[in-house]
């Protein structure tokens, strides 16, 4: 059977869609393609529409999935052409689709998590089989269905004898914690926002996606009643097992902060974001991982040079780096998990760890979507 399968990710950031075209034929993985696609703006506001209730909810999230999966498969010809493969070359597909609700335990003590997604069309267009809704399996466990990415990490970035944590910084921020003892030796979970904050503010006050290499916020000052208001959110006491996403963190949520605050200037603001998520992101990396463990960032988050400095800053005795010391450049590692994840799969074997979302015990995520 072929060893090449493809990962695609939208993550919470909503810029665009992510897809690389792995190789799992060898000890090492091999990323043959990696392409990108912009989030149309349209479908962008109506993914952010449907984080909330809404009219005609059901109609338009089924439009927006549909709408989704095109432009899914259009990164995925793009990818089988970079790397002059032809469908046929390809097991599977694993696509994750998008994140508009996330309420694990919620409500009836099992709650849900709701990715948009359409994978049989994605298998029609694309002639591929599909593997989709990823987290479902790991909720219905019990669990928090999130992060799924540490069992990659693991297979990816761990060495034995050696302890690293990686901080997947999108739009939530997720940190994986790899010991040196053995495999059971791993925590992952939500560290809070990531640059969905970051990435509204600037939105609204500049006109732009994100604020590139952070220079914005580089310009303000952190405002530091408002940080602590923002770092009393009862999330970052929480112990792992822990997951979040646009539900908590949202900028309903930062009005409510801001409410209570004298005036601060737009550039103190987005600075004080930015010491949010590097300060939160440190302080569980202080917490949980082994002081002379290294740590590998990837995600967005790598480029924005004021955000790394920030975490090397706050963790002056650890090794701050981005993924690609490793080989795999930061924008692609979590399509290249989801494409993990869907090897997992096919092969009948867990892709999510008990220790990290609470499951009650070991499952095999994914539904077949056969093309």
């Amino acid at each position: 059977m072929t060893e090449l399968y493809l990962g695609l990710m939208s993550g919470t950031s909503l810029d665009g869609v992510d897809g690389v075209l792995v190789d799992f034929s060898k000890t090492q993985l091999t990323v043959l393609a990696g392409a990108s696609a912009p989030m149309p703006p349209a479908l962008r506001q109506e993914f952010l529409a449907l984080n909330q209730t809404g009219h005609n909810e059901l109609h338009r999230a089924a439009l927006a999935a549909n709408a989704l999966t095109r432009a899914y498969a259009g990164v995925v010809d793009a990818l089988l052409k970079q790397a002059g493969v032809v469908p046929a070359a390809v097991r599977a597909i694993g696509a994750h689709g998008q994140t508009v609700r996330h309420q694990p335990q919620a409500f009836d003590g099992t709650g849900y998590t709701l990715q948009l997604n359409n994978p049989a069309l994605l298998a029609e267009l694309c002639g591929i089989d599909v593997i989709a809704d990823f987290r479902s399996r790991d909720v219905a466990a019990g669990g928090q269905g999130a992060p799924l990415v540490p069992a990659f990490h693991r297979a990816v970035f761990g060495r034995p004898g050696s302890e690293v944590a990686v901080l997947n910084l999108g739009g939530m921020a997720n940190l994986t914690v790899l010991g040196a003892a053995d495999e059971g030796d791993i925590l992952g979970f939500d560290c809070g926002p990531g640059n969905v904050l970051l990435d509204a503010w600037c939105s609204q006050h500049k006109g732009e996606p994100f604020d590139r290499d952070g220079t914005w916020a580089a310009s303000g000052h952190v405002d530091t009643e408002l940080l602590k208001r923002m770092l009393a959110e009862p999330f970052f006491a929480q112990s792992p097992p822990k997951s979040t996403g646009r539900d908590l963190f949202n900028p309903p949520w930062l009005a409510a902060a801001l409410a209570q605050s004298a005036t601060v200037s737009a550039a103190d603001v987005q600075a004080t974001l930015a010491e949010l998520t590097a300060y939160s992101c440190a302080d569980a990396v202080r917490t949980y991982a082994p002081a002379g463990s290294e740590l590998l960032v990837c995600g967005g988050g790598a480029y924005n040079q004021h955000l790394m400095r920030r975490l090397q800053g706050l963790l002056p005795t650890r090794n701050v780096s981005d993924t690609l010391l490793r080989g795999l450049p930061p924008l692609q590692v979590e399509a290249a998990a989801f494409a993990w994840l869907a090897r997992q799969t096919v092969r009948r074997e867990p892709g999510n760890l008990q220790k990290v979302t609470g499951a009650l015990g070991a499952r095999v995520l994914g539904a077949v979507y056969p093309a």
